[in-house]
C-alpha cells in the first residue's frame, strides 16, 4: 500500500510554481559547491552531416508539440538566469531560443561592410542536403577537431591599442589617410585593410622591421584572424610617423557572394574614427578602423591582438642570423601555429634590417616550400609549391591566394597532391616534395643567398612522422623547429634522432593557438578557393583586385577535349577508380588541376623523356576555340595517349593507369599551373567550358616549351560556395535596391509620383524573379520564412569555434591533422 501511494503521488500533477521551488531546493548544496552552473549545450556532430531541410520540417519539436511546455520552459530559464546572472559568464557558443542575446536586436549599419542579420539570414541555404553555405553553415572540419565552444566564452573588454588618439599625436587626417606619431614602446591595432607608409622612424609588423622609405605595404587585418600589431621600435625623438590609407582592393565586395565574408570588416566608425574624421562628412568612413579595446568593435567580436611568445621572438632573431645558410623545417601538431611561426619568420628575413644591427642585408629574397596541401599560404588547397619571395606580406592566406605577376614574389613550381592531406598517397607527396627541393637548389644558382622555410603539415603521426624524419635526413637542413613543449615523446624522439644523425639541431618552441575563432578550417578554404577565383592582377596595377561577379556569369573558356583541334591530352581522377560511363558526372561542375606534362612518360614508375609534340589550346583571353590553331600531330608513340579510354557517350579521354587507383603523374616531369572549375561539358561541339584563374601568358608559355595539358580531378571539397554565389549575388542586389528606394523615399517625400513608384515597383518585381530563378538549381535548396531555423543561424553565426587537438599516436585521427 505504501509502494502504491508513492506512485499516485509521483504521477499526481505538480505546479511549474512547485516544481521549480523543489528544483532549486534539491540544487541548493550544489551551486554552493559549483558557483558556475553552465547549462548543456547540444553540438551538432561534426563528422555527421546534418539532417535535410525536408526531414527536419517533419519532426516537430517538444514545444511545437506543446506551447504550454514552451511557456513553462521560457519562465524557468527567465527566473533561473535572474539567479545565476552574478555567476554566469556570458555565452559565445549557440544558445536556447529564448535566452536575451537571442532576442537582442542587431543594429543595422549604413555602411557597406556591416551587415544586418535579420535581413541576411531571412532565408536558409543547404547544399547537398547539408549547410554548407550561409552564415548558419559553422559546420566543424571533416576531421572533428573544431566545433562550437561547449564552454561559456565572455566577450571581454580586451586591450588592444596602447597609443590614445589625441591632437597632439595626430598628425592630419581627411576622409582616406591618417597620419599619426606612435611613441617607442607604443603600439596600435587596425582592423579593416589600408595602406602603410614609415615616413620616420622604425615599426615592427608581424615579424617585418619597417624602415622609412617610399614604399607602401598593403595589409589585410580581418576579424577572421588576430589582429597585426604596429609597434614603434625606434624612432626620431622617440616617435614614429606613419601614414594610413584606405585601399579599395574589392575583396569586400566578396560578401555579395558568400556570407563567410560578411562581418570581417571594420563596422560603424569607432570613437577614435569619429575624432580623427572632424570636419568630414558624416557618412565618412575609412576601410579600417582605428580599435583601443574589443569593446570599441560595433558589431562585438571576440578581437584579439597578434602577439608573440618571447620564446618565438627568440627563435626568430637566433634563426635569422644564419642568413643565406638558413634551410629551417617547421612542423608540430596542428593547430600549434606552425603558419603563423613561418609568416613571422619570413617576414623578419625580408624587412630591410640595417647593416648596423647584423651583417646579412637580404637582396636576393627568401624561398618558401609548403609542403601543407590543406592550409596553403600562397596556392589554393591541394597544392604544395615553392615560392619565391621579396617582399613580406601582410595578411591571411585569403588575401593572397596566388602570386601570379605579384611584384611580391613568383611560384617557381608547385605540384597538385588532389587532396587536403598527404596520407592519401604519401609516396607522390614525398617525391613532390623532394622535386621541389632540388628545385629550390637551382634557384640558388641565381640567388647564392637565399634562405629556406618549409612549412610542414600537422599530420605528424604515424606514416606523418616517418615523412617527417625522412626529410629531415634528406634535405640538407639547418634547423628544425618543433612547435609543441607538451611531446609526445613518441615524436620528439624519433625527430631528435633523424636531426642528431643529420647533424641539425632541434628548437622546441611552445605551441600558441588561438583557442576560439569565428571560422573553421573547412570554411577558411572555402574563402580561399573563393578569392583565388575571383582576385585578378591587371596588367597596369601593382596590387590584385577582386570581382563580385558569380563565376555562372564570367565568360568560360572554351577547350576542345576531342578533334583536330584537342587542347587537352587526358583527364586523370586521383584516389579511386571510376566506370568510363561516369567521367562526365564525376568532372561536371567540379574543382580540377590544369597540369603541364612535360613528357609523355610521365606516370609514375615509367621512363621520362622529351615531349614529343605541342598541343593545341583556346586563348584564355578569348571567349571562343582558337579555331585557327594547327591540329596536334600523331603521338602514337606517347605513354599517355596509349593509356586513354574514351568514354562511349561523350567522348572524354579518360586517363587511367593503375589498379584501383590511378598512378599521379611524375612531379619530375610535371606540374601544376592552377586550378579551374569545369562548368559544363558540351557533348555535341567535345568541349569542356572552364572557368580559371590562371593567366593566358602562362598556359601559352607552357604549350610553347611543347607541354601537353592533363586535367586531374582530385579529392578536393565540393565547391559549394560557386553553387550559392547566384543566389547571394541576387539577395544583395534586392537588398541594395530596398535601401535606396528607402532613402529615396525618405528624401523626396512629397515629390514622389506615381510612374517613379511604378517604375520602383517594376524593378523590385525583377530582383525577386532573379531570387526565384538564382534559387532554383540543383543540389541547393532555400527554404523561406522558417522563423526558428533564422534564429538558430543567427547564434551560429555569433558563435565561436574552439580547436581541439588529438595530438598523441595511436588515435583515430592521427592521420588527420
Amino acid at each position: 500500500m505504501k509502494r502504491k501511494a508513492e506512485k499516485a503521488q509521483a504521477a499526481a500533477p505538480v505546479s511549474a510554481f512547485a516544481a521549480r521551488k523543489a528544483r532549486q531546493a534539491t540544487q541548493a548544496p550544489v551551486a554552493a559547491e559549483k558557483p558556475q552552473i553552465v547549462e548543456p549545450v547540444v553540438e551538432p556532430p561534426p563528422k555527421r552531416a546534418r539532417r535535410s531541410l525536408e526531414k527536419q520540417s517533419t519532426v516537430p519539436s517538444p514545444t511545437e508539440e506543446n506551447p504550454a511546455q514552451l511557456r513553462r520552459s521560457s519562465r524557468r530559464k527567465e527566473d533561473k538566469s535572474k539567479t545565476e546572472k552574478a555567476t554566469q559568464p556570458a555565452r559565445a557558443d549557440p544558445v536556447p531560443e529564448t535566452s536575451q542575446q537571442a532576442t537582442e536586436p542587431v543594429s543595422p549599419n549604413s555602411s557597406e561592410d556591416q551587415e544586418s542579420s535579420d535581413e541576411e539570414l531571412e532565408e536558409d541555404v543547404t547544399v547537398n542536403g547539408s549547410e554548407g553555405v550561409g552564415l548558419g553553415a559553422l559546420e566543424g572540419d571533416a576531421d572533428g577537431y573544431e566545433s562550437p565552444a561547449d564552454t561559456p566564452v565572455q566577450v571581454q573588454d580586451f586591450p588592444l591599442s596602447k597609443t590614445r588618439l589625441s591632437k597632439n599625436n595626430i598628425v592630419y587626417s581627411d576622409e582616406h589617410r591618417l597620419c599619426v606619431r606612435i611613441k617607442e614602446k607604443m603600439s596600435m591595432v587596425m582592423l579593416g585593410h589600408y595602406d602603410v607608409w614609415v615616413k620616420r622612424g622604425v615599426i615592427s609588423l608581424m615579424g617585418a622591421k619597417l624602415h622609412p622609405s617610399s614604399r607602401v605595404y598593403r595589409v589585410y587585418a580581418p576579424s577572421t584572424h588576430s589582429l597585426p600589431v604596429i609597434k614603434c621600435i625606434a624612432g626620431v625623438n622617440g616617435e614614429a610617423e606613419v601614414e594610413f590609407k584606405s585601399c579599395h582592393s574589392g575583396i569586400y565586395r566578396l560578401k555579395d557572394l558568400s556570407p563567410l565574408y560578411q562581418r570581417i570588416w571594420n563596422g560603424k566608425n569607432t570613437a577614435a574614427d569619429k575624432l580623427t574624421l572632424k570636419g568630414a562628412s558624416p557618412s565618412a568612413k575609412r576601410t579600417f578602423s582605428v580599435l583601443y579595446t574589443s569593446a570599441d568593435d560595433s558589431l562585438k567580436r571576440h578581437l584579439r591582438p597578434l602577439h608573440l611568445e618571447k620564446q618565438w621572438s627568440a627563435a626568430i632573431k637566433s634563426l635569422s642570423q644564419r642568413g643565406g645558410r638558413l634551410k629551417t623545417l617547421i612542423c608540430g601538431p596542428k593547430g600549434s601555429g606552425k603558419s603563423t611561426f613561418s609568416r613571422y619568420l619570413l617576414n623578419h628575413l625580408l624587412s630591410p634590417a640595417p647593416q648596423t644591427e647584423t651583417n646579412y642585408c637580404n637582396a636576393d629574397g627568401v624561398a618558401f616550400l609548403d609542403l601543407d596541401p590543406g592550409q596553403p599560404e600562397f596556392a589554393p588547397m591541394g597544392q604544395v609549391y615553392l615560392v619565391h619571395l621579396r617582399s613580406p606580406v601582410f595578411g591571411p592566406p585569403f588575401s593572397h591566394p596566388s602570386l601570379d605577376g605579384s611584384r611580391d614574389g613568383t611560384i617557381v613550381r608547385a605540384h597538385h597532391i588532389g587532396a587536403t592531406s598527404p596520407k592519401e598517397d604519401s609516396d607522390h607527396y614525398v617525391l613532390a616534395a623532394m622535386d621541389l627541393m632540388e628545385r629550390y637548389r637551382a634557384l640558388q644558382a641565381s640567388y647564392p643567398q637565399c634562405p629556406l622555410i618549409i612549412n610542414y603539415p600537422g599530420w605528424i603521426f604515424g606514416l606523418g612522422l616517418e615523412v617527417a624524419t625522412y626529410l629531415v635526413r634528406s634535405l640538407g637542413l639547418s634547423d628544425v623547429v618543433y612547435m609543441s613543449e607538451k611531446g609526445p615523446a613518441e615524436v620528439v624522439e624519433p625527430l631528435a634522432q633523424a636531426a642528431y644523425q643529420s647533424k641539425v639541431p632541434l628548437t622546441i618552441l611552445p605551441s600558441q593557438p588561438t583557442d576560439f575563432v569565428n571560422r573553421s578550417s573547412a570554411q577558411l578554404r572555402s574563402m580561399q578557393m573563393q578569392s583565388y577565383f575571383h582576385m585578378t592582377r591587371p596588367g597596369n596595377i601593382e596590387t590584385p583586385l577582386w570581382l563580385e561577379k558569380p563565376l555562372s556569369r564570367t565568360n568560360p573558356f572554351h577547350v576542345h577535349y576531342s578533334g583536330p583541334q584537342q587542347g587537352i591530352q587526358g583527364i586523370m581522377v586521383m584516389g579511386t577508380q571510376i566506370h568510363p560511363d561516369l567521367l562526365h558526372e564525376v568532372l561536371d561542375g567540379s574543382i580540377v588541376a590544369v597540369v603541364a606534362v612535360e613528357s609523355p612518360h610521365a606516370i609514375l614508375g615509367q621512363n621520362s623523356g622529351p615531349m614529343l609534340s605541342n598541343t593545341a589550346e583556346t586563348d584564355p583571353d578569348h571567349d571562343t576555340p582558337m579555331d585557327d590553331t594547327p591540329s596536334s600531330p600523331s603521338m602514337s608513340s606517347s605513354t599517355i595517349t596509349s593509356n586513354i579510354t574514351r568514354t562511349p557517350t561523350e567522348d572524354l579521354p579518360y586517363l587511367f593507369v593503375g589498379s584501383g587507383s590511378s598512378n599521379p603523374l611524375d612531379p619530375k616531369v610535371s606540374h601544376c599551373l592552377g586550378l579551374a572549375l569545369v562548368r559544363s561539358v558540351n557533348i555535341s561541339s567535345r568541349t569542356l567550358e572552364l572557368v580559371t584563374p590562371i593567366p593566358g601568358s602562362r598556359i601559352r608559355a607552357s604549350l610553347a616549351q611543347g607541354h601537353g595539358l592533363v586535367l586531374v580531378r582530385g579529392l578536393l571539397d565540393n565547391p559549394n560556395w560557386a553553387i550559392s554565389e547566384d543566389y547571394h549575388s541576387a539577395r544583395a542586389a534586392e537588398k541594395r535596391h530596398r535601401e535606396a528606394t528607402e532613402k529615396l523615399k525618405k528624401n523626396n517625400a512629397t515629390t514622389n509620383t506615381n510612374a517613379v513608384e511604378d517604375g520602383i515597383d517594376a524593378e523590385r518585381q525583377m530582383l525577386k524573379d532573379r531570387i526565384r530563378r538564382a534559387s532554383n538549381v540543383p543540389w541547393m535548396t532555400v527554404v523561406e520564412d522558417n522563423s526558428r531555423r533564422h534564429r538558430e543561424a543567427v547564434q551560429r553565426e555569433k558563435s565561436l569555434w574552439k580547436l581541439r587537438k588529438k595530438a598523441y599516436p595511436g588515435s583515430d585521427s592521427e592521420g588527420d591533422w
